[in-house]
């Protein structure tokens, strides 16, 4: 049995099916951690919900802020956005299917050692409060009031935690954290307009992994979203910071598709990567 987390596959079809073959995936065997943005500006966004719906619990997705925009565009609250690539999906005869499919996905697991999000996590959570809070939202989105949710979704305020927080706004800033958050500052105040690399913060804040006094520290950390984290490592490397893995390595943009195969001990891993797309994207 082999575990296998990886990068935003963002609707690149083609490098997943290469990285599939690469890994020797059988869904007899294995599983597969996809953390986040399984869909959308790649050219087949519905390939890739068609084939990791396919190995039904031998993948294991977490939805990223490209997936809840394709839940929100399915259900008619919000418009599609002139760079969007869904519209294969919301044509297509099994949209149904694929779109409950992907309501029933996480948006945090821990398991094997690891701590999974799409994004980040705000300094003051801990490990067990960002699963329960991410409880809260999967719950709703999992249930008959999925489309209200969705319907309040949009939006940065409020943008730091607080334990009174009640209603959407308590919803929003859960799924802003844990699908959007690269900087904060140390009061975990959160900042959205920024995608730069780790090294070029805005003023006054940090990337989320480097707050001092981070609650999560010492849980290892996976997650996806930041495709420029990687942009100075030879190769387009994952990269290890502060005990955290950050696994997207800018497939859509030209870099490659990454996995981590998991070791037999917390924190051990191998890393596997296969060509991105061909044609690189232009930068965001």
């Amino acid at each position: 049995m082999a575990l296998y987390l990886i990068g935003d596959i963002q609707g690149c079809l083609q490098p997943l099916e290469r990285l599939l073959e690469a890994v020797d995936f059988s869904p007899s065997r294995d599983t597969l951690y996809p953390l986040g943005d399984l869909v959308n500006r790649g050219p087949d966004s519905l390939g890739v919900l068609r084939r990791l719906a396919t190995f039904e619990g031998a993948a294991r997705p977490l939805l990223g802020n490209h997936d809840l925009h394709l839940l929100a565009v399915s259900a008619g609250l919000r418009a599609p956005r002139s760079d969007d690539t869904l519209a294969a999906i919301l044509q297509a005869e099994d949209r149904r299917r694929l779109i409950s499919w992907l309501r029933e996905q996480a948006l945090a697991r821990l398991e094997h050692g690891w701590l999974m999000v799409h994004a980040g996590l705000l300094p003051t959570w801990t490990p067990q409060q960002a699963l329960a809070l991410a409880g809260e939202v999967q719950s709703i989105l999992r249930g008959p009031q999925w489309t209200d949710f969705l319907a309040h979704m949009y939006g940065n305020q409020p943008d730091q935690w607080r334990e009174d927080l009640e209603g959407w706004d308590r919803l929003r800033l859960v799924v802003n954290a844990l699908t959007r958050l690269r900087f904060c500052t140390p009061e975990g105040v959160m900042e959205f307009k920024s995608t730069d690399p780790p090294d070029q913060p805005p003023p006054g804040h940090l990337p989320w992994f480097s707050v001092p006094g981070r609650q999560s520290a010492n849980q290892a950390v996976a997650f996806g979203h930041w495709s420029t984290l990687s942009i100075r490592q030879p190769r387009r490397q994952p990269v290890r910071l502060q005990n955290t893995l950050g696994l997207d390595t800018g497939c859509l943009w030209g870099g490659p598709l990454t996995a981590a195969r998991l070791g037999a001990r917390p924190g051990d891993y191998e890393l596997i990567g296969v060509s991105g797309e061909k044609q690189a994207h232009p930068s965001r």
